[in-house]
């Protein structure tokens, strides 16, 4: 089911995938509104996206955690010049979680049916729209999951749970397709 090398994870039951994302780098940035303004800038964007929504800009997304924090998801390249340029000129933490995080697209007709089972959050449409992204725990793995389309999502755990992930999405999609 899940190779720590390769970050392969392969969760398939009756109405429920879940597909491991390789590759791309992520980045934690810590700052304060106006450092997040002109970051959101600098990727070409109007203004940061607000609390607990995301804002792509080519191959990167932005997702607004908290409200000094924004979590980037960027393609092999990295950050944009134009960012790293900005980002030498204000305060702020930077700190690249590559290594740190594994990341999966989460699919499937039963989908929220299985998520329901390992998060407290409510998920449907209404109160969780496309575009949504939050912190939230997944039985004990902290984690982050953002609602990239109606029927989608992308979840990220730091690479130290992703076993335990697996197993839990596994019997909760078992127990949804009953």
């Amino acid at each position: 089911m899940f190779d720590a090398s390769s970050n392969a994870l392969t969760v398939s039951r009756s109405g429920f995938t879940a597909k491991s994302l390789g590759g791309g780098r992520r980045f934690a940035l810590q700052g304060r509104k106006d450092t997040l303004e002109g970051v959101a800038k600098a990727f070409g964007l109007a203004e940061a996206p607000a609390m607990l929504q995301s804002a792509s800009a080519g191959d990167c997304t932005l997702l607004r955690l908290a409200p000094q924090e924004l979590f980037i998801i960027a393609g092999e390249a990295g950050l944009p010049e134009a960012v790293t340029t900005y980002l030498g000129t204000v305060p702020n933490s930077l700190v690249e979680v590559s290594e740190r995080q594994v990341g999966w697209t989460l699919e499937g007709e039963r989908l929220r049916d299985t998520l329901a089972a390992l998060s407290p959050l409510d998920l449907r449409t209404k109160s969780f729209p496309v575009g949504t992204a939050t912190r939230t725990l997944f039985g004990k793995a902290d984690g982050m999951l953002w609602r990239t389309d109606e029927n989608s999502f992308h979840l990220e755990v730091w690479r130290s749970f992703a076993p335990y992930m697996v197993a839990m999405m596994d019997a909760a999609a078992l127990d949804a397709s009953w």
